[in-house]
């Protein structure tokens, strides 16, 4: 078909925006089906894979935002994430144990939307508007990850995320997961950002944490990621992602975010009480 390509481009430019400090990045809101339209009322008979071959052919690909773009530096950045290299492998060559830790996103209880979809014998209904004036209350997950065995441990708690509560998680973990896996153990080096509960800046962490460390009789070392490489901690990546899994698509509710993750093979602590029931963060 002459002419398709210059035609094709034509009706892209009316409906393309794209990046003012980089030129080569473009993109367009039409979908396949809106692009056939239009090029049915210039007189091409087109399908949609004819579209998507446009597309591609002028390097239109679909893609999702990668969030790469860091908002912040710091002049030690890289000697940090040196120092941390170095001190994970000589924990794990010693045969101590190296966790990542972080706080997920508090959840709101309720019959309240969350994305994705499920298998369902009937649909599933949610409220309208997400207030939280409307919750019967809200879950704070605190995981931890164990870097050589693979596996997850995550608490629940209905208050706040204090300090406490981490440290409070951390005990938890050694009893039910730590000392289990780890009797030798004579130090523990835990991963961790520079925010929130587990702040490295505010002395009440530092405070909490001693008095974890001697209540349990351990060394304790934590290692915090420069600012604004949150997103580097391996939990990230490697145990959270499960935990979103567990509860996609349904109304959050404190037994049945519970009973998600004891399916979907993560070890559990809720309101403090924990299961020892080990887990592989890959299942």
């Amino acid at each position: 078909m002459v002419g398709i390509d210059q035609d094709f481009l034509d009706i892209l430019q009316q409906h393309t925006a794209g990046n003012p400090m980089n030129s080569s990045i473009r993109w367009t809101y039409l979908k396949p089906r809106e692009i056939v339209s239009e090029l049915l009322k210039k007189g091409y008979s087109v399908s949609r894979n004819i579209v998507r071959y446009l597309l591609k052919k002028h390097e239109y690909v679909k893609r999702k935002a990668q969030r790469n773009i860091t908002m912040g530096g710091h002049p030690d950045r890289n000697a940090q994430f040196e120092n941390i290299t170095q001190l994970k492998q000589d924990y794990l060559d010693a045969g101590n144990p190296v966790i990542s830790m972080d706080t997920k996103k508090k959840e709101l209880l309720g019959t309240f939307y969350r994305n994705g979809s499920l298998y369902t014998q009937a649909a599933i209904q949610t409220n309208d508007h997400d207030f939280p004036s409307s919750a019967t209350g809200s879950v704070i997950p605190h995981g931890f990850y164990d870097l050589k065995r693979n596996t997850g441990y995550i608490t629940l708690e209905t208050s706040h995320d204090t300090s406490e509560f981490a440290c409070d998680s951390l005990f938890q973990w050694w009893v039910n997961e730590g000392i289990i896996h780890y009797p030798k153990a004579k130090s523990l080096l835990i991963l961790c950002d520079g925010g929130g509960s587990n702040s490295s800046r505010h002395y009440i962490f530092k405070e909490d944490l001693q008095k974890t460390a001697n209540a349990l009789g351990l060394e304790i070392r934590i290692a915090h990621y420069p600012p604004y490489t949150s997103k580097y901690n391996p939990i990230e990546h490697r145990f959270f992602p499960h935990v979103t899994r567990a509860c996609v698509g349904a109304p959050c509710y404190l037994t049945k975010f519970r009973d998600s993750c004891r399916r979907n093979s993560f070890t559990y602590a809720a309101n403090r009480r924990c299961s020892s029931r080990p887990a592989s963060a890959t299942d």
